[in-house]
C-alpha cells in the first residue's frame, strides 16, 4: 500500500493564509458602509466564511500541526478584518472590534482543531 506523503508546513500554512485572505475578501471584504459611515455586512456572507474558514483549520489541522492551522487562519482573518475597520472608523473602536475578532477567530479556531484532532485520534482507536 502506497502512503501518500503530506505537503511541508510551510506551503500549507501559506496556502492557508492565502485562501483566508482570498475568502474574507470574497465574501466579507468587498461589503460597502452604510451611509451612516458604519460597515455592515451580509449575513450569509458572514455564513458562508464563517463555514469556508471551519473547513480551512479541519483541512490544515489534518496536514500539519493544529495550532500552526489556527495561526494561519485566525491571523490574516484578523489583520484584514482590522484594517478595513481601521480604514472606516476615526473613533478608534475599530480596535477594540479587532481584538474581539481575534479572540473569536484564535478561540473557534482552537475549538475546531481540537474536535478535528479528537475524531482523528478516536478513528484511530477504533480501527485498531
Amino acid at each position: 500500500m502506497t502512503t501518500r506523503q503530506k505537503p511541508s508546513s510551510a506551503i500549507t500554512a501559506i496556502a492557508l493564509v492565502a485562501l483566508t485572505t482570498l475568502f474574507w475578501w470574497l465574501f466579507l471584504g468587498r461589503d460597502i458602509a452604510d451611509p451612516a459611515g458604519g460597515h455592515t455586512y451580509e449575513p450569509v456572507g458572514v455564513l458562508v466564511c464563517g463555514i469556508l474558514l471551519t473547513a480551512l483549520v479541519v483541512g490544515g489541522s489534518l496536514l500539519v500541526p493544529a495550532w500552526l492551522a489556527v495561526v494561519a487562519v485566525a491571523l490574516p482573518f484578523t489583520l484584514a478584518t482590522g484594517i478595513q475597520a481601521a480604514s472606516i472608523d476615526d473613533s478608534g473602536l475599530w480596535a477594540v472590534g479587532t481584538l474581539i475578532v481575534l479572540v473569536g477567530a484564535f478561540g473557534g479556531g482552537a475549538i475546531v482543531a481540537a474536535v478535528t484532532r479528537g475524531v482523528v485520534h478516536l478513528r484511530r482507536t477504533v480501527a485498531a
